[in-house]
């Protein structure tokens, strides 16, 4: 949806989620010598300012990356994320928050293929700018889910998809399940990263659960799912409550690292007593 712009919700606990697992993946797949190609279909800008308009309309990142800046007692793996985030940054001041492909950029090597897809004519632009220079780098502004058709295989047949659109459009979770399945189709090694907002609607509750069922049926290294709840929704049922990462084919270290992880961070970012998590994942 060309409304919805990535910057009022940059840094929020969504985004700490999804950035840790992000994070994590990319650091295990670049410790093989062979490259490895990213797809990111939903890239955004790049990078957000957390000083600007957008930010500051709702300051959600008061309430996720702002809670572990500065923290000594940080878990390995998220130490390593707000690490990036400080290395974003050029300093110790929360000015900056990197996005997907930022993050990707400091943990991808110059041999490693970065494919990024943006249809916001204006965050595409950013992007283009920031990233279009980097060596084996394509920044289209196009469909990403689309574009899935001509990614998959990658050439070094290793690949990482990451998929997570704004879910402003209830059309975004019928076209998340078929993206999924094209991508195992063609490529059924594919490591799939999907995003995923927990809300009190149907589609976003069944919504793992069809992941899951379309990576039972091909994915050689099966599913993993995390998930946390950091607060209630409002008095009439709406708000985002939490989020959750569907990861088919994971590497094999990313369950231990969340089941680390998890309980402090529900802790840090929970706004509620009830706050929680769920991890749960199922071999081939």
């Amino acid at each position: 949806m060309l409304a919805y712009r990535h910057a009022f919700h940059a840094g929020n606990h969504a985004d700490v989620l999804k950035h840790l697992v992000l994070t994590h993946v990319l650091r295990y797949m670049a410790e093989k010598d062979k490259p490895f190609t990213l797809v990111d279909t939903h890239a955004g800008a790049g990078g957000y300012s957390l000083e600007g308009k957008y930010a500051h309309k709702r300051e959600e990142f008061a309430e996720g990356i702002a809670r572990l800046w500065g923290r000594a007692d940080l878990p390995q793996a998220l130490a390593d994320y707000v690490r990036r985030v400080r290395e974003f940054n050029g300093g110790d001041k929360l000015e900056q928050y990197p996005g997907s492909p930022a993050l990707a950029q400091m943990l991808m090597r110059p041999t490693d293929r970065l494919r990024l897809y943006e249809l916001h004519p204006t965050d595409y632009r950013i992007l283009e700018a920031f990233l279009g220079k980097r060596p084996h780098t394509q920044v289209s502004m196009s469909d990403g889910f689309a574009a899935l058709k001509g990614e998959l295989p990658p050439p070094s047949r290793r690949g990482v998809v990451l998929i997570d659109p704004s879910y402003e459009l209830k059309s975004d979770y019928g076209k998340v399940v078929a993206a999924v399945r094209e991508a195992l189709q063609r490529f059924a090694d594919t490591v799939i990263l999907v995003w995923i907002p927990q809300l009190q609607l149907l589609e976003s509750a069944q919504l793992p659960q069809r992941l899951q069922a379309a990576a039972d049926a091909v994915a050689p290294k099966g599913w993993l799912h995390a998930r946390l709840t950091v607060r209630q929704a409002d008095e009439k049922g709406f708000g985002m409550i939490g989020s959750s990462m569907l990861v088919i084919n994971p590497p094999f270290v990313l369950h231990e690292m969340l089941q680390q992880t998890l309980p402090w961070l529900t802790d840090v970012l929970g706004q509620y007593d009830g706050a929680h998590f769920l991890l749960e994942q199922r071999a081939a």
